[in-house]
């Protein structure tokens, strides 16, 4: 018997992105619903998304983010009885096969929370470089074609109903970096455990390239990330976030010049600050999240 499984797209200008990530979808050999947030695109996305009658769509009236959004849909899917929440970025498409390699490792044990196929290039052959270092840190689960790691990103997740109900959404404090690892820690200090399925494949279509502003941002959300991981003490949280505002900036030193990695670190230091005044927010979101 098929589990109900609802895919989650995050959309915002994904234009040159739906097709192929609809078809793929749609060509699936294990049948899914799909449910596609979009964030106040101003290209077509809407009007490609609007051509599948398979595909429900809710449109946000702001960009909310990745995380924000996509507890939109997943409320949604469960709210439609959900077995499996299948979260997949606009920019990626699967292959027949991957759906249902997922979900036959997600049904081998009920502590795999989080279960993520391997991630290739557009070329289809070449890892995605993000994922090569996450996917080398595997460990054995005992399983056959099934490995453990501490963390992988969001861009492809199948999530149990089971792991929702008990780490729940995305933390809303986090905008467009840092709210995957932040769930991950949550995933992890919950018990279950975040698995690669071998058998499963997506192509991510991206190409990353540095980009000093953007780097800023994702350090400070990899600080909020710190100093709100549960597995942790608040006070020993508060000492990793103050070693990243020192150690972030000695490695972005080696792509910028010293003048902006000394710049880096003015942000990052005023961002820690910040995030001291603000202890009682903190604490909030680390007790909710037990």
């Amino acid at each position: 018997m098929f589990k109900k499984v609802y895919v989650i797209i995050v959309t915002y200008n994904g234009a040159r992105w739906i097709d192929k990530n609809i078809l793929s979808l749609l060509d699936s050999d294990y049948p899914v619903s799909i449910i596609a947030v979009d964030n106040k695109s101003t290209d077509t996305s809407l009007a490609l998304l609007q051509k599948y009658p398979e595909v429900e769509i809710i449109q946000s009236e702001v960009n909310l983010g990745f995380g924000k959004a996509n507890n939109i849909g997943m409320q949604r899917a469960l709210d439609l009885g959900a077995d499996y929440l299948f979260l997949l970025n606009q920019d990626t498409w699967v292959f027949s096969g991957t759906v249902r390699s997922l979900i036959e490792a997600s049904e081998a044990n009920p502590y795999f929370g989080i279960v993520s196929p391997l991630h290739f290039m557009a070329d289809g052959h070449t890892f995605d470089a993000n994922f090569e270092t996450y996917f080398s840190k595997q460990k054995q689960t005992g399983i056959s074609g099934v490995v453990s790691v501490p963390f992988v990103n969001a861009a492809a997740w199948m999530l149990s109903r089971d792991c929702v109900h008990k780490v729940g959404y995305f933390e809303p404090l986090f905008g467009h970096y840092g709210e995957d690892r932040n769930y991950c820690d949550r995933v992890l200090y919950h018990n279950f455990q975040i698995v690669i399925a071998i058998g499963g494949r997506i192509c991510h279509d991206r190409v990353i390239i540095r980009n000093f502003t953007k780097d800023v941002t994702q350090s400070k959300y990899k600080i909020l990330a710190t100093l709100l991981n549960i597995n942790h003490s608040f006070a020993k949280s508060y000492l990793l976030g103050l070693k990243e505002v020192l150690g972030l900036p000695k490695y972005f030193s080696k792509f910028y010049s010293t003048g902006k990695a000394f710049s880096l670190f003015v942000n990052l230091a005023g961002y820690y600050t910040t995030q001291v005044f603000k202890m009682g927010q903190i604490i909030a979101a680390r007790n909710n999240a037990k």
